[in-house]
C-alpha cells in the first residue's frame, strides 16, 4: 500500500508526519520532488530508528528552495508527471509530497496530480493557524472533487479543539493523529507518536 502526504500549505508537518508513519509502519520513505536543502529524505533518515525503513532517492533534487515548477525553471530542467516511478519495493511506502497539495510541478500539473497518478492513498496535514480551516476545506474539497481516496487528517500545532472539530464536521475525515509543539524534536518524540498513530490507523 502507498500513502501520499499532502497537506494545506508548504510548513504544514509533512515531513514529521512522514517520519512518524514511517516509523509506525516501519515502511519505505520516498520524496519524488525536493527543492532547497538540507532534504527531506535526510530529516526523516534521522527521525526514523526501525531497520525495514528504507528511504529512495528523489527523482528531482533540486538545489532552489521554491515551488518545484520555478526551482526547476531556474536549473533549465523540465518535470513531467511520466518522469515518476514508484520505487522498486515490496514494502509499504509513504511518499511525500512537495507543499501544499496545489502547488505546481510545471505550468500545467500539481502535486495532487502526482498523487493521482500513483495511485495513492491521501492522507493530508494539517497545520493549526489562523486562517487553516479555510485552506483545509479548500484543500480536501479538491481532494473531493477529484475522487481521491484519503485515509485521514493529521493536526500539527498547538491544541485548537474549535478548529479541529469544525474541520471534521465538515470533511468527514477520521482524525488519525494531533502533533503537538515539542521543545526538542527526535527519535524519541518520533517513536512516541507512532505509538497513538497505530492506535488510530487500523480503526
Amino acid at each position: 500500500m502507498d500513502y501520499f502526504i499532502t497537506g494545506i500549505d508548504t510548513d504544514s508537518g509533512k515531513t514529521l508526519t512522514s517520519a512518524i508513519l514511517c516509523e509506525a509502519l516501519q515502511a519505505d520513505y520516498w520524496k519524488p520532488v525536493q527543492a532547497g536543502s538540507p532534504t527531506d529524505s535526510e530529516v526523516v533518515r534521522k527521525l526514523v530508528t526501525n531497520q525495514k525503513t528504507k528511504v529512495h532517492p528523489e527523482t528531482f533534487l533540486l538545489k532552489m528552495a521554491a515551488s518545484p515548477h520555478a526551482a526547476a525553471k531556474h536549473q533549465g530542467i523540465s518535470i513531467k508527471l511520466t518522469d515518476f516511478i514508484l520505487p522498486d519495493t515490496t514494502n509499504t511506502l509513504v511518499i511525500e509530497g512537495a507543499g501544499g497539495c496545489l502547488v505546481p510541478l510545471n505550468d500545467n500539473d500539481l502535486v495532487i496530480d502526482l498523487a493521482e497518478k500513483l495511485d495513492s492513498e491521501i492522507v493530508l496535514v494539517a497545520d493549526l493557524y489562523l486562517g487553516s480551516i479555510n485552506h483545509t476545506l479548500l484543500s480536501f474539497n479538491e481532494l473531493r472533487r477529484r475522487k481521491l481516496n484519503v485515509k485521514g487528517i493529521v493536526f500539527n500545532g498547538e491544541s485548537n479543539p474549535e478548529s479541529e472539530s469544525i474541520i471534521i464536521r465538515h470533511t468527514g475525515l477520521r482524525c488519525l493523529l494531533e502533533i503537538r509543539p515539542e521543545d526538542n524534536l527526535n527519535k524519541d518524540v518520533v517513536a512516541r507518536y507512532a505509538d497513538k498513530l497505530l492506535k488510530n490507523w487500523h480503526e
